[in-house]
């Protein structure tokens, strides 16, 4: 049976979709963007700040479902400018290791839900 996760603590889903299910011991989030879940605001300062909020967000999904990111195996990466690329990663790494990292796509995509420039999704494992 799945379950459905939500949290406040990470933007309400803004279509016919969950923030996560949990199935046994796998996560499939939906993907985050940059929204500030107590404002609602997007965070578009820099594309830094951007991921920034993104990666607090899924960490809002990940810990509704008693998991962390070390718990994550995959991830996906949406970006609008590869250009962005290295500033998001470096980003991103704050969040992982070398020795936790998971298996990971980045993708340039044409244009992402509210105009914004990265969103990421992951799936993890308990």
């Amino acid at each position: 049976m799945k379950k459905i996760i939500n949290t406040p603590n990470a933007p309400a889903p803004i279509g016919p979709y969950s923030q996560a299910i949990l199935k046994g011991n796998t996560l499939y989030t939906s993907g985050q963007i940059a929204i500030n879940p107590i404002t609602g605001e997007l965070i578009l300062n820099t594309i830094k700040e951007e991921t920034t909020q993104v990666m607090i967000n899924m960490k809002a999904v990940l810990e509704a479902a008693n998991m962390t990111f070390d718990d994550v195996v995959k991830t996906s990466i949406f970006i609008t400018d590869m250009n962005d690329f290295a500033q998001i990663n470096e980003v991103y790494e704050s969040y992982f290791n070398e020795n936790n990292a998971p298996a990971r796509e980045t993708v340039q995509v044409a244009k992402l839900p509210k105009n914004v420039h990265v969103e990421i999704s992951m799936i993890a494992i308990k």
